[in-house]
């Protein structure tokens, strides 16, 4: 029986950066989704990992990450989706959540061998993250509903990138069976 995590992918976020106003639209359509599926993991025991880019702030930990997003003008869209105390957290640097991040190394030790993949951005890291996942010989689930993007007809390829190329299961976060995977 496979063991799930699920990984949120970059919702630590000030939305100071490139393309950010082509990105809000989606990520605020998103969280809800998000919150659902943080919900339902987090009642059925699956581990919740947060996987966050640093923003170049190499002195930074996930505490003053979150405190600097909750304290910009998009905290609206973060408040909801925080990490609790139970949740995991690995800082990255670049797109992939596994480039020289020790993410591997975690999801071995807690005996992981699903990832379901939210957050942002569907066309970049999200699919990055995906392909990273299927070459370590992980299964992918990408909750649909719950993935932002920053151009809709890219998001939508990278999508069927994932779902063809890497054997994803690409479905509604709301049909993701957590009680069947984590056992």
């Amino acid at each position: 029986m496979r063991k799930s995590a699920l990984i949120v992918i970059d919702m630590i976020n000030t939305y100071e950066h490139a393309d950010a106003e082509l990105l809000l639209p989606s990520v605020s359509k998103i969280v809800p989704a998000i919150v659902q599926l943080l919900e339902r993991a987090r009642a059925h025991g699956v581990p919740v990992i947060y996987v966050n880019d640093n923003f170049g702030e190499w002195r930074s930990h996930h505490g003053e990450l979150l405190e600097t997003a909750l304290s910009g003008p998009h905290a609206d869209l973060v408040e909801p989706v925080r990490p609790d105390e139970e949740s995991l957290f690995v800082v990255k640097a670049r797109h992939s959540i596994f480039f020289e991040t020790p993410l591997s190394y975690l999801l071995s030790q807690l005996e992981i061998d699903h990832v379901i993949l939210c957050g942002q951005v569907t066309e970049q890291c999200v699919l990055y993250s995906a392909l990273d996942a299927h070459i370590r010989h992980l299964h992918v689930t990408v909750a649909q509903d719950s993935v932002a993007h920053i151009h809709a007809d890219l998001a939508d390829a990278a999508l069927r990138m994932m779902q063809r190329n890497m054997g994803a299961e690409i479905t509604a976060g709301d049909s993701i069976e957590f009680a069947a995977d984590s056992g």
